[in-house]
């Protein structure tokens, strides 16, 4: 059994930039709806008893099991999608983000139109993430439900793109709302959490290709 994960913030926290109205329905209505159904589709279901993101993997290409693939997709996807805002973000990123977005993008700026681009342009539902894969940074979305996850890709930040993210506030205007996003919600410190957990991940996979005898108990 699922449950709905807090808000990090408040509902109100994120206005003007996303209004309370806006959250507390995309929060409190397509979120906590995600979660409900698929808890529905669990029950008596081989899946239940596993993570989400087994569920996810488990579920992903499989006709049956598409809807229990979009619920547990879109429940991963809108917590990320949460924390990746907080108070107060948003402008140019610092740390090792900073470093990366540099040396793949040349700067922030550059960084900030092609974010900002891709976004626009992408037709219909889905998202844009920014990624790390083989320790290279890269701008991607996906449709619907899809996710890095099934890509082989990390996110370290993202966007949500379906409509009722933005349409109450910006009504058509995406182009807007990422602005919006970029400026003054983006969490930088999230992005680095998950781009060193994702970089530790690398090195020791890396170590373990090499030393392939490591942590067995019989040596």
């Amino acid at each position: 059994m699922f449950t709905l994960p807090p808000l990090p913030y408040s509902e109100d926290a994120l206005a003007p930039h996303i209004s309370e109205l806006t959250l507390s329905l995309h929060y409190g209505k397509h979120h906590k709806g995600y979660v409900d159904a698929l808890n529905k589709l669990l029950e008596d279901n081989v899946l239940a008893d596993l993570s989400l993101t087994d569920i996810i993997q488990r579920s992903h290409g499989y006709v049956a099991r598409l809807p229990i693939f979009n619920d547990a997709a879109q429940s991963w996807n809108h917590e990320f999608f949460w924390n990746s805002m907080k108070p107060g973000g948003g402008g140019a990123p610092e740390g090792a983000i900073l470093a990366k977005i540099k040396r793949y993008f040349g700067d922030t700026k550059a960084f900030g139109d092609e974010f900002a681009k891709i976004a626009t342009a992408h037709f219909g539902s889905g998202w844009i993430w920014l990624v790390v894969k083989d320790g290279m940074l890269a701008i991607v979305t996906t449709h619907d439900a899809d996710l890095p996850l099934l890509h082989g890709e990390t996110a370290l930040l993202c966007c949500d793109l379906w409509e009722h993210a933005y349409y109450l506030d910006y009504q058509n205007r995406r182009a807007e709302f990422i602005s919006s996003f970029l400026d003054h919600l983006a969490n930088w410190d999230f992005a680095n959490a998950n781009l060193a957990a994702a970089l530790a991940n690398q090195d020791e996979s890396m170590m373990a290709l090499e030393h392939p005898d490591m942590g067995r108990a019989d040596i």
